[in-house]
């Protein structure tokens, strides 16, 4: 089975089960930490998927570091996906779980690409555009890719807007190479 389909259907369960028992928000940070976590830390992410740390040494670790940090039926996830053998799915679960969080609450997510950082005001334009395509609410993440020369490339869901320079370079590119004027020998 892959991994998605294995953190989606856990991630789903999970989000059920938080949701019956009234922490679903506190569930809902715990997991934002934990990919916070995996993302600042390569090797923590590297030992959940080692095949040569025990899965007892696994969870041995997973509670020292998560005791008193996250809610109860975090850590109690965490014992069972241990127990089953399946703690290298950890991070894919988290990141499923937000995502799956975020169409529970009716939460657009959506993807800004430019070359400089965003302040407020362009940010919030771009939240606004962005409700208005979906007619949700918005999270918006931002990245800068100097590549793009100037402009800025907005994914929302499966629909892109390229407004970016080197967008309209490659389009001029393509509109010469064919040029009907100029004859092929």
């Amino acid at each position: 089975m892959s991994e998605f389909r294995i953190a989606s259907r856990y991630a789903k369960s999970l989000l059920q089960l938080a949701d019956e028992q009234g922490a679903l928000e506190d569930v809902h940070q715990d997991m934002l930490m934990f990919s916070d976590l995996v993302e600042e830390n390569r090797d923590f992410e590297l030992l959940l998927k080692s095949p040569i740390v025990t899965h007892a040494q696994k969870l041995v670790i997973l509670r020292k570091v998560f005791v008193g940090n996250v809610h109860d039926l975090t850590l109690r996830i965490f014992e069972i996906l241990t127990r089953k053998n399946r703690e290298g799915y950890l991070p894919a679960i988290a990141r499923e779980f937000h995502h799956q969080y975020n169409v529970n609450k009716g939460i657009e997510e959506a993807a800004v690409t430019t070359t400089f950082q965003l302040d407020d005001d362009l940010r919030k334009e771009f939240e606004s555009v962005v409700a208005k395509i979906s007619g949700k609410g918005v999270e918006l993440t931002e990245k800068i890719d100097e590549d793009l020369i100037g402009g800025f490339v907005l994914k929302v869901g499966d629909r892109q807007i390229d407004d970016s320079i080197s967008a309209r370079l490659r389009a001029l590119r393509l509109k010469f190479s064919q040029n009907p004027y100029v004859k092929d020998f």
